[in-house]
């Protein structure tokens, strides 16, 4: 009977000649299976590090990217906390677990990922409105949301405005507003840039005891709570900022996920 030994067996192997084709492939086979152990004991290992990484660069990235909107820096300064970035579905007002900030640009060229608007549900001129959003969450102490920011966008006079609006927790108090892109025409619709004219947003009530949104921009002076300044003889942009704020802060924008917040869902 052949002895199974392995270790005689082993240095059976270890006796044959170097030339030797078997003990070349089992050589070959034994140094594979020690590196493939290797780098799945390392990968294991290393996995919480990379994510911890994966997480901080992350942070530090979206950090940055809303640092670098003008108005954004002090006010996220002012508030604390930590920030966070998720994707809305916002037609159910919850996060979109099958889309990520990573795979969101991939999910919008999906058409099927688009809701036309009626004329009547239009206010922001865009025609369609996208499905998912990327938002920003800032928590303080105990993960209580004391900020959320939101991008909005819609039809100015010569262009898109593109900005975005940042909520106190009661998610109907605005704390600022930062224009990130428009084409309105300089020293009259292009004043919605100015800090002087952002200044006035901060402590504005969004909507009214019965959660309809009464936001404006006024002609003139503002008359109500619910109102900012006008831009003297830029009627149309202000117009265009009154729509924007009131589809994005609606039922057809925002106004699901801002509902489920007030319920503590968020």
């Amino acid at each position: 009977m052949a002895d199974l030994n392995p270790l005689t067996a082993w240095r059976r192997l270890l006796a044959l000649p170097n030339e030797s084709r078997t003990k070349t492939l089992v050589m070959a086979f034994l140094v594979s299976v020690i590196c493939a152990l290797a780098v799945s004991g390392a990968t294991v290992i290393l996995r919480p590090i990379q994510a911890a990484n994966r997480a901080a660069e992350q942070q530090a990235r979206l950090e940055a990217l809303v640092a670098g909107i003008p108005g954004m820096s002090e006010l996220l300064a002012s508030a604390g906390g930590t920030l966070t970035t998720v994707v809305i579905d916002l037609k159910r007002g919850r996060a979109a677990g099958e889309v990520t900030p990573a795979t969101l640009a991939a999910a919008l060229q999906d058409s099927g990922n688009w809701t036309a608007l009626s004329p009547a549900q239009d206010l922001a001129g865009l025609g369609q409105r996208p499905d998912f959003a990327q938002i920003y969450l800032l928590r303080g102490e105990g993960d209580a949301l004391s900020l959320v920011l939101l991008p909005v966008s819609g039809a100015g006079y010569n262009g898109p405005i593109d900005a975005i609006v940042a909520l106190r927790a009661d998610m109907n108090t605005i704390a600022g507003l930062a224009i990130t892109g428009q084409s309105e025409t300089p020293g009259l619709g292009g004043r919605v840039e100015e800090p002087a004219w952002l200044a006035q947003f901060p402590g504005t009530p969004v909507a009214d005891a019965g959660g309809t949104v009464r936001f404006a921009v006024a002609r003139g002076p503002a008359g109500s709570e619910y109102e900012v300044d006008g831009i003297t003889g830029a009627t149309r942009t202000s117009n265009a900022m009154t729509q924007i704020m009131r589809f994005w802060l609606g039922p057809d924008g925002y106004g699901p996920f801002l509902t489920a917040v007030r319920r503590g869902e968020f």
